[in-house]
């Protein structure tokens, strides 16, 4: 009886290595502040040649979405629920409802905890943005902090911007740390010596990598890269920012034009469902033009480094023998941002010398904007500071966000399509044979823990947190789609600030703010958004309102967007 054991103990473990030979890694990447047409296969003139490549030799999705603002995408993506469920319905703060708390609830699991139960290793690089305790008093308070939320190693930010020079919220795995007296990642691992966050990031994620390789290679791999690309401040390294000087004297209208007829070509947009309509007049620049082509040519630095980066990643995976068998899907958090960070007055020119004094090595930054570089200089913004070093804080304003989500309406917060349009990527050569093809499946952030579940063999569970029941995941696995099969669903639907939707088919149903009308589009006809079909079809839009009404009771949803301090509901 105890060889019978012995043998049948020895088949199992055969069975499981064997099932974990072949089960693929899993690497979801994630920029941050991009819009639709942004990449070089979605339309960009922007130089994405490791994105290009992995679209080549894979899928490209035109129509897929997110949830228009980073936590909520981040919160959805990590638990395949609507953004609401997980707790995150708006920011970091607690607006007195369970859809509201901005901190992830323990009624969800993460791609992490679902994944590690199935034999799966998991780290993280990059920005979390998932919880509110950035200031943490005693290790409980790190209740939502990466490690604590299933993953096995985490380098990155806890909070949701700042610069690219000196990060605050820097963390290795459960440390704050600060990035000029970090041990482990010091000027010789660094770019000529110089601490650049999009950098790290690439470079812990090939870290990672390496070090699974070497230490627990017989186990597959769940990672999550979180980019902070291209979110302001736009910062960039020299190095990079050479090569656009000059791209952009053409000018917003023309730079958005030429995305539209490169979109055309690509075939990601059909001319006859978009309108290529003007940027707004009111947000070009004129005093401040130069101003304001320098700040369109350091994001697309910033870009192009991030693609940089990929390039490393993918390169890891080649020498660690591990691409062939390795899930990549790369998507962005929401549309362009035409937020006005930075832009406002006339800003102050750089000092010839450094008025204040040097920062200490290991001083922990602990703003979102600092109030100095570590040398000494004050940081600045406002409207003629020449966007990239360190002592700038400036986004790139609403015309050139206008022209990243080409040729969508609205932008990052909305949930028209410029605000929700994300590209996705998808390559795993092991499985995915439809090489450079387009996929027009509409999709959302929701699915991707449900194809890491499908994919994976992993069992999504009832019951996690000790005993706390786990609401069921809301979407789709996308792997029918990798061979050009539909997927099956109810809706796909959205809700921001007030700023809501719900698509089912080819109709969309979508509103600004809490009190905004209804209006309806058929997305096949109009993606663009420009012709609202509410007056003409007004039972369609009832049945659609109701349906998204009965979406927002069952999800935490309403009220829609309290106010903060709201009395609470428990």
């Amino acid at each position: 009886m105890a060889v019978v054991a012995l043998l049948t103990q020895t088949l199992s473990l055969s069975i499981a290595n064997a099932e974990s030979a072949t089960r693929p890694n899993i690497l979801y990447i994630m920029s941050d502040d991009m819009g639709y047409s942004d990449i070089g296969c979605y339309g960009s003139e922007i130089e994405t040649p490791n994105l290009n490549a992995l679209a080549e030799h894979g899928l490209r999705y035109t129509q897929f979405y997110n949830t228009a603002r980073c936590c909520p995408t981040r919160a959805s993506l990590l638990t395949g629920l609507y953004p609401h469920q997980a707790g995150i319905g708006h920011m970091m703060n607690d607006r007195g409802y369970d859809g509201y708390r901005g901190d992830l609830n323990r009624n969800c699991v993460t791609l992490a905890e679902a994944l590690k139960p199935a034999g799966y290793r998991t780290y993280l690089s990059g920005k979390w943005h998932v919880t509110k305790m950035i200031r943490p008093e005693n290790e409980a308070d790190k209740h939502n902090w990466p490690r604590q939320r299933g993953f096995d190693r985490f380098y990155g930010t806890i909070h949701g911007a700042g610069s690219f020079f000196d990060p605050n919220t820097l963390t290795r795995d459960n440390q704050y740390i600060s990035p000029s007296a970090d041990p482990e990642y010091g000027p010789e691992e660094q770019t000529n010596g110089t601490f650049y966050y999009t950098d790290a990031i690439a470079d812990h994620a090939v870290r990672f990598i390496n070090e699974h390789h070497f230490e627990t290679g017989d186990q597959p791999f769940f990672m999550y890269v979180s980019f902070t690309a291209a979110h302001w401040p736009m910062h960039a390294l020299e190095k990079d920012i050479e090569k656009y000087k000059g791209k952009y004297d053409a000018g917003y209208d023309a730079i958005r034009a030429a995305r539209y007829q490169k979109m055309i070509e690509l075939g990601v947009i059909d001319p006859k469902a978009t309108t290529n309509f003007p940027v707004p007049e009111g947000a070009k620049e004129t005093e401040f033009w130069e101003w304001d082509k320098r700040n369109m040519e350091v994001y697309a630095a910033m870009i192009d480094n991030m693609d940089q980066g990929i390039g490393r990643i993918v390169e890891a995976l080649r020498d660690t023998g591990e691409f062939e068998n390795t899930l990549i899907c790369f998507f962005q958090d929401n549309g362009g941002c035409a937020e006005g960070y930075g832009r406002g007055g006339k800003g102050k020119q750089r000092s010839e010398t450094a008025p204040l004094p040097e920062l200490p090595d290991d001083y922990l930054q602990p703003d979102m904007q600092p109030k100095q570089t570590r040398d000494g200089f004050p940081v600045r913004t406002g409207k003629g500071v020449m966007a990239g070093p360190a002592d700038t804080y400036i986004g790139y304003g609403r015309a050139w966000a206008t022209v990243s989500n080409t040729p969508f309406r609205e932008y990052k917060h909305w949930t028209h399509e410029g605000g929700i349009s994300t590209p996705l990527i998808v390559h795993w050569p092991a499985k995915v044979t439809r090489h450079g093809e387009l996929e027009h499946t509409p999709g959302h952030l929701v699915d991707l823990m449900a194809t890491a579940v499908d994919v994976s063999g992993a069992e999504y569970p009832t019951v996690f947190h000790g005993g706390r029941k786990i609401k069921p995941m809301e979407g789709k696995s996308l792997v029918p789609t990798f061979e050009g099969k539909p997927i099956q669903r109810e809706a796909i639907y959205w809700e921001h600030e007030g700023n809501r939707a719900i698509r089912v088919g080819d109709y969309k149903l979508v509103a600004k703010s809490a009190k905004g009308k209804w209006e309806l589009y058929n997305i096949a006809n109009d993606r663009s958004e420009q012709h609202n079909l509410a007056d003409e079809q007004p039972e369609r839009v009832e049945q659609l309102a109701a349906m998204w009404q009965a979406y927002a009771q069952r999800a935490d949803v309403l009220p829609l967007n309290p106010i903060k301090n709201a009395k609470k509901k428990h």
